[in-house]
Formats: structure tokens, C-alpha cells, sequence
């Protein structure tokens, strides 16, 4: 399968700026093209991923990739989908991120190989350029109208937008004409936002190179969940690939609660399943939804990609014990990942009556409540039912010398950590 037919069959193409061009030029020869990121934070989170994602499609169709880092024009701050204006970070902020998601995007997508995915940063050549060069050489080639007429211009022009923000898709056009120039790249891809800058990079392209220089754009569709909300996000923030930011086994739940009506388009966009595997699973979808299939294969196959086997089985294992209450067979750091937002409370290294304990925590209002819950088998700790009121709470009961977990009926768990 061609690989613009495979993105088609994925849903995974927006707008091409010549989609009969682009589809003979695969056809051809194995192009190069690239997908930037601004470092403007020391993590991706998953939206980020979905550009990504389409890249290494092509590299696995045989095609040449290069991911661009920002380190200039993340200094500047992309206008796109904003309708204020960006903080600026400082340039040691800046260089700090470059090198986190150089680090991270390494692990994800760099492997051995002829077709191996590069790495490049716009400031290597951005930084050279000093202001008259800028104005003469690029500035000269754009159009103030072109540029109003930009979406992400022309959506910023009543709450306003300052000349640097205006500048960043000369600075992104500049990005597209050096790696066209330098490492043979006939293609940009982005996000639906990225339209407007990538348009402005070929115009350019063409007015350095000539107008039948060959490059093209593709832009991704935006994603929304069923109910129109953003794609990403959840009451608690945005899905990070940071695990010290989203835990693996927080990354693997947000994945299999997907709902029903997203869980295909998910695994078209996110996974490297076969056709065949999606459509199987998607059959499910219809005949079994109770049994989630769909959604427990996605989350295996998005924590396996980010996080490793190694952190996919440990998020199955908390998952599993927080379904059948088995709290010993998890590790005091699987605890803190499985029971982190959690009601916490913190307690002594004293020995203490069970009773006095709870209550003294605040877990039980009460000590008549707290008698009554344990007499009628409401409580436990750490997955085993309290039955004796006149239970001693010891440090040594802690997992790992750390935790106690305590369940009041079915589903009410609070994390109890002991001061070391």
C-alpha cells in the first residue's frame, strides 16, 4: 500500500497543498521530510505525538524522515491556536528543553537503518543570520497582505500580536527552504494549525528555488474526543510522555477509558497495528464492547511505544490489583504510581490502636464509626479485611516501609504514608 493510501485509510490527512504530486513522488523514490517542535516545555505530551506518528509511518514505507527541534523559533513562540501573547522563555530555559525533547523524541522514533529518522536544530542556522541579512534575503520575499491573510495572523489581529510573533512564519519558512536546500526535503508535515506556515515555506521554496522547485505540505487532521471536547486532556491536565510528569500506569488508564466511539480512530492515528488487526478489533467494538478489547490493546500498544514492556506490565499489575483489591502484590513504588491522586494522609511511625488510628487520620469521622465499619467487614488494609478492634497498627505493616493502603467499602481507597 502506497503511503499517502495508508494515511487516507487512517483518516489521517487534512489538506495537501498537491495531492496528485505528492502521491507520484512516492511512487517514485523514498522522499525526505520533516515535522518540527518547539521546545517550549521539557516534555511532549501525547498531542504532540499525532505528527510524530505519521512521520514514522513513512520512515516503516521506506521514506527518509527529519524531526526538527526549535531551538530559534521556540524562542519566539509559534502564534498558532493562541490568542495572546506567549511569555517568552529564557535562551537557558530554552536550550534546557531542547535538550529534554531531543532525548525524548531519541528514544521514541531514532532506530538503525538506511531510512533512520535525523535530528536537526533550527537555530544551527537561524543564529547566523544577523538582521540586515534577514530583512534583505527573507523579509524581501513576504507579502504583508499574505501574511495578514494567514489564519494564524488574521485570528490574532483584534486582541493583537507583536512583531515577533508575525516574524515566526518567516523564521518557519526559513526552516523548510534550508532542509529543502541542505538535506534534499520535498515535505512538511504539522498539524492543521501548521497550514498557513507551511504554505509560507513553499511559497518561499519557489521563490528562491524557482517555481517548479518540488515541495509539498500535508497537514493532520485536528482530533476531538465524541463530545467535541480536546483531544489529550483530562480534569487533571494534559497526558505528558514525561513519566515523572503522567506515571506509565496513569499514561496506560487514560488509554483504556477511551470511549467506544473514539477507540478505532485511535488505533488508526496512534498504533502500527495492521489494517486487518483495526478492523478486527473494531468489530468488537460493535459485537463485545463490555469486553473492551479494543480499548486494553490500544493502551498495551501506547505504553509499550512511550514507556517500554517493562513499565507496561508494571501499569497492568497495579491495574489488576486495584480491580481485585490484591494490594501485597504490588511494590511500594507501583503503590505511589496506583494510589497518587488518592486521598493521602500522613501518619507516625507510632504503634496504634486501629480504632484511634483511623480516626486520628481523619479516614473515619468517628470511633463509633469507625467500631461499626469494622465489625460489618468495611474495612481494609492493604487488601485484607479488618475484623479486630483490637488491631495494632505497626510500621511493619507498611509496604515497603511506606504505605498502608486503606479501602472503606468497594471503591473508597486512601493512601496512608508513614513519616520516615
Amino acid at each position: 500500500m502506497n503511503i499517502i493510501d495508508e494515511l487516507e485509510w487512517r483518516d489521517a490527512i487534512n489538506q495537501q497543498t498537491d495531492a496528485e504530486g505528492l502521491r507520484e513522488l512516492t511512487n517514485q523514490k523514498a522522499l525526505s521530510l520533516y515535522c518540527g517542535v518547539d521546545p517550549t516545555g521539557d516534555s511532549m505530551h501525547i498531542g504532540h505525538l499525532i505528527p510524530f506518528m505519521v512521520l514514522k509511518r513513512f520512515q516503516l514505507a521506506g521514506h527518509r524522515p527529519v524531526i526538527l527541534i526549535g531551538g530559534a523559533t521556540g524562542t519566539i513562540g509559534d502564534p498558532s491556536g493562541r490568542q495572546t501573547e506567549r511569555s517568552l522563555q529564557t535562551l537557558e530555559q530554552v536550550q534546557a528543553n531542547v535538550e529534554a525533547l531531543t532525548a525524548q523524541l531519541k528514544k521514541l522514533f531514532i532506530t538503525d537503518g538506511d531510512n533512520e529518522i535525523r535530528m536537526v536544530n533550527n537555530y544551527d542556522w537561524t543564529h547566523k543570520i544577523n538582521i540586515i541579512e534577514f530583512l534583505r534575503d527573507y523579509g524581501k520575499n513576504f507579502s504583508i497582505n499574505s501574511m495578514l491573510a494567514k489564519d494564524v495572523v488574521s485570528s490574532r489581529l483584534d486582541s493583537g500580536i507583536s512583531f515577533t510573533e508575525f516574524s515566526y512564519q518567516i523564521l518557519q519558512s526559513l526552516d523548510y527552504l534550508h532542509l529543502y536546500q541542505h538535506e534534499d526535503v520535498q515535505l512538511q508535515i504539522g498539524g492543521s494549525d501548521q497550514w498557513g506556515n507551511i504554505t509560507s515555506g513553499l511559497d518561499l521554496i519557489r521563490r528562491k528555488e524557482g517555481s517548479e522547485a518540488k515541495a509539498f505540505g500535508l497537514t493532520i487532521p485536528l482530533m476531538l474526543k465524541a463530545d467535541g471536547t480536546k483531544f489529550g486532556k483530562t480534569a487533571g491536565g494534559s497526558i505528558w510522555l514525561d513519566p515523572n510528569k503522567t506515571t506509565p500506569f496513569e499514561f496506560y488508564q487514560f488509554w483504556t477509558n477511551t470511549d467506544d466511539r473514539d477507540v478505532v480512530k485511535y488505533l488508526k492515528y496512534f498504533t502500527f497495528l495492521s489494517k486487518e488487526e483495526i478492523e478486527s478489533l473494531a468489530a468488537k467494538v460493535e459485537s463485545e464492547p463490555h469486553k473492551r478489547e479494543a480499548q486494553k490493546t490500544l493502551a498495551e500498544e501506547m505504553t509499550r511505544f512511550v514507556h517500554g514492556e517493562e513499565m507496561l506490565e508494571q501499569a497492568k499489575r497495579i491495574t489488576a490489583a486495584l480491580f481485585t483489591g490484591d494490594i501485597k502484590s504490588l511494590t511500594a513504588d507501583e503503590i505511589e504510581q496506583g494510589f497518587k491522586d488518592m486521598p493521602t494522609f500522613e501518619a507516625s511511625q507510632e504503634t496504634k490502636n486501629i480504632v484511634e488510628w483511623l480516626v486520628d487520620l481523619g479516614i473515619e469521622p468517628s470511633r463509633r464509626q469507625a467500631r461499626e465499619d469494622i465489625t460489618y467487614g468495611a474495612i481494609s488494609m492493604n487488601g485484607e479485611k479488618v475484623s479486630d478492634l483490637e488491631l495494632a497498627v505497626t510500621p511493619d505493616q507498611a509496604i515497603g516501609g511506606r504505605f498502608i493502603i486503606i479501602r472503606k467499602g468497594k471503591k473508597n481507597y486512601s493512601l496512608v504514608k508513614l513519616s520516615q
